[in-house]
Formats: structure tokens, sequence, C-alpha cells
């Protein structure tokens, strides 16, 4: 945890801007926010077979990422892992 991330403070102008991006970069991909909720289940599926998971913090959102040609979405996800499983 970033201890310098709890005192800054974001402006409600940033985060309606960081909002908006958002909603653009799902709109380009064509991407409905019932698929995206698939990926997330299918990737916490497979996760759980090697590593316990907090259910309760993990984050999957679209965002862009800037190549040669311009910017494509992308796929974020931040899942906290408790454990790791060892197979025997």
């Amino acid at each position: 945890m970033d201890l310098f991330k709890i005192f800054s403070r974001t402006s409600s102008k940033n985060v309606a801007k960081e909002r908006l991006r958002l909603i653009l970069i799902h709109d380009r991909s064509n991407m409905s926010p019932d698929l995206l909720e698939n990926i997330k289940e299918d990737i916490l599926k497979v996760l759980s077979k090697y590593v316990e998971i907090d259910c309760g913090d993990v984050d999957v959102k679209m965002t862009s990422t800037e190549d040669i040609e311009g910017s494509s979405p992308a796929l974020i996800a931040s899942i906290p892992i408790k454990n790791v499983k060892h197979k025997k």
C-alpha cells in the first residue's frame, strides 16, 4: 500500500475525467459489462485452482495502452492473493 496515496486528494474533475475515459474505452472495445463480468469470473475460476483469492477486493476493468499506432483497449486486473496453494 502506498502511504502517499492515502494523503493525496483527487479532484472531482480528475475522477470524472477518468470515469469518462473508461466509458469511452468500453464503448470503443465493443465489450458489454456482462462480457467483462464473465471474463472476470473465468479469470477468478482459473486462478482459484492455484491461489486463494480475496474476492472482496478484486478489480477488473478496461483501460487503454499507448501503442506506436495509437491507443488500444487493455484489460487490467487487480486480484489480491491470500495464499498460494501447493500441489502435491
